[in-house]
């Protein structure tokens, strides 16, 4: 079972450096002075992406956990 925590790992781990990206792209989105239907434009297109990230760190922490109760 050790795999199943350590493959969860680097799920969440991707996940979690998806999150950041996510973060960092919008930081710089706003810092950039655009209009406001832009910036709107702009957050629409980071939302799937930041859902994704999230749901992969999700799944990598279950991973994790199920590779703990189980071995």
């Amino acid at each position: 079972m050790d795999v199943l925590i350590w493959l969860g790992t680097g799920v969440s781990l991707v996940g979690l450096a998806g999150l950041v990206w996510c973060i960092v792209r919008v930081w710089k989105t706003r810092k950039a002075g655009l209009s406001e239907e832009a910036l709107r434009a702009e957050l629409q297109k980071v939302v799937p992406l930041n859902t994704g990230a999230l749901l992969l760190s999700v799944m990598g922490l279950m991973l994790v956990v199920l590779g703990i109760a189980l071995g």
